[in-house]
């Protein structure tokens, strides 16, 4: 029998991730496929002809008011913690101290958030988890880049821990990429970043 769901996806797309993690929990069965942004394939151009980017279906609570929850903090996660952390990371180690210092604030609130919860969405994982899902699998690899912890279970012991409890859950951490493969690439993205001449 075919499987209806095909998830289009590059390998090492956070968003991608976050979507096999979603399908996993919920039992969904479907088909990855890994594309090559070099050379789309016609199902990609099918089915995004305009901006021809990979869609995304996301997965929310049936109540309204945890629905709206639930977006605040995807939103947030996606527009402010993961920018403020990727700013972070690229710069230099002249940059890096002050650099680190809005991702810290943004980090203070998740750890406020998690407050008296295993995890974001309470003692089970949801859409919010889901969404969070990149700290525990890229964190540590742009940690092991910069020799830097951003997330030391001293400062952040709640989100230390949810993030161990939900890198331990099997068909999550089954759906993330390689560790080393993450590293290589993602050190020569900083590199080729630092040794870009700057803007005019």
């Amino acid at each position: 029998m075919e499987v209806e769901v095909k998830l289009l996806k590059t390998w090492s797309s956070l968003f991608g991730i976050r979507i096999v993690g979603a399908l996993k929990v919920k039992g969904v069965q479907f088909e990855p496929i890994d594309e090559d942004f070099t050379n789309k394939s016609p199902l990609l151009v099918l089915y995004n002809p305009v901006h021809k980017k990979i869609p995304q279906n996301p997965f929310s609570p049936e109540d309204p008011m945890e629905r709206a929850v639930a977006r605040f903090w995807t939103k947030f996660g996606d527009d402010k913690v993961m920018s403020s952390i990727w700013e972070a990371f690229i710069k230099g180690r002249k940059e890096e101290a002050c650099a680190f210092a809005p991702a810290i604030e943004k980090l203070k609130l998740l750890e406020e958030e998690l407050e008296g919860k295993q995890f974001f969405s309470g003692e089970r994982i949801g859409i919010v988890d889901i969404a969070f899902g990149w700290l525990a699998n890229l964190v540590p690899v742009l940690e092991e880049i910069h020799a830097i912890k951003m997330i030391a279970e001293e400062r952040f012991s709640i989100l230390h821990a949810c993030m161990h409890e939900f890198s331990k859950v099997p068909v999550i951490a089954d759906c993330w990429p390689p560790h080393e493969k993450l590293v290589s690439k993602f050190r020569a993205i900083r590199e080729s970043l630092l040794e870009a001449p700057p803007h005019a």
